[in-house]
């Protein structure tokens, strides 16, 4: 039996997450519905006008939600990541290790800033990311453990990383030690910009191909450049063994290497999309490493990211996971 059923790489960064109204996107010039890239400046500027807003603070980033998310329901998680000696490093550490999570930094932090990652949730339940990776963007194969990789079920791997190419090296590096230690790579796509913008860089991570793709129906149809989402399928199908595409309140779809299952959706009136897709990797991961046929992991994580939505913020109290398993149990 390995160690821990994940590990996974990517972007350290605590996420302030703030209710805000569609005119404050507007008045501030903001691409509504994406991550974008800024630097510390930009950032900062923002910050000033959303210190008018009550906001919540947690570790976060995509790769590492979805691993707390993973740990929270009873498995095991590593998370490889880069946070600087500074007041937000130490209570990302803190709180990651509170989430269950073991990680590479264990009382070491390099000089620099921690990334922060600055979300914007509209009424319509959009979630809108400013992101200033700090010293994050300098993840590299110093961080990676190829002996944790070995220990694990699954790799997985962060999209976002390929905007730095130290960081892309990274998941390049992670990927080679999982195939050649037998262990199942999966990888994200993590946002459509990313697919519009580093196309290639995506490619490059993904090489001769991998067991498990997750993303969303405009990832896909963007990576495949097709205009039906059965015609992304038989792409996708070239260079993954397995995939997970989400359609929003339409459910999901999940190849099982075999035939595509549709998942229902659960009924939900959603308050808060942030960590949606986070949320649904990290159940879909602990089900098909627990036993879940694809068809049944893709349920729970339909219901799981169905709880999430109607919330702000990216995780669930800790009791609700054991009822979400329970739920699942039970049908």
């Amino acid at each position: 039996m390995k160690k821990y059923n994940v590990y996974g790489l990517g972007n350290a960064l605590v996420d302030m997450e703030f209710e805000v109204e569609d005119g404050f996107l507007n008045l501030m010039e903001i691409d509504k519905g994406v991550m974008t890239l800024v630097d510390e400046d930009q950032q900062h500027r923002l910050m000033t006008h959303l210190d008018a807003f009550e906001g919540n603070k947690a570790s976060g980033g995509s790769a590492a939600n979805t691993l707390i998310a993973v740990s929270a329901m009873g498995g095991s998680s590593y998370y490889a990541c880069k946070v600087a000696d500074d007041d937000l490093g130490h209570f990302y550490l803190h709180d990651l290790k509170a989430a269950g999570v073991d990680t590479n930094i264990n009382g070491t932090h390099a000089n620099g800033i921690t990334g922060k990652c600055l979300v914007m949730v509209t009424p319509d339940a959009e979630r809108t990311m400013h992101t200033f990776l700090g010293i994050s963007s300098e993840l590299s194969v110093n961080e990676i453990s190829d002996s944790h990789i070995r220990e694990s079920e699954y790799l997985y791997m962060e999209g976002y990383l390929v905007t730095s190419p130290s960081a892309r090296a990274a998941n390049i590096h992670a990927r080679k030690v999982a195939e050649a230690s037998g262990v199942r790579t999966a990888f994200t796509f993590s946002d459509p910009a990313i697919v519009q913008h580093f196309h290639g860089e995506l490619t490059e991570t993904i090489g001769d191909g991998i067991d498990l793709l997750f993303c969303n129906e405009s990832e896909a149809l963007a990576y495949t450049g097709k205009s039906s989402i059965d015609e992304a399928i038989e792409t996708i199908k070239t260079f993954a063994g397995n995939f997970v595409i989400t359609l929003g309140s339409k459910g999901a779809l999940v190849y099982d290497g075999t035939q595509t299952h549709g998942i229902e959706p659960f009924p939900t009136r959603a308050v808060d999309t942030n960590g949606a897709g986070d949320m649904f990797a990290g159940a879909y991961l602990y089900g098909i490493t627990h036993g879940y046929a694809a068809a049944e992991a893709g349920k729970l994580a339909s219901l799981a990211s169905s709880h999430v939505v109607q919330q702000f913020g990216p995780r669930l109290p800790v009791a609700s996971y054991a009822k979400l398993l329970d739920e699942i149990s039970a049908s």
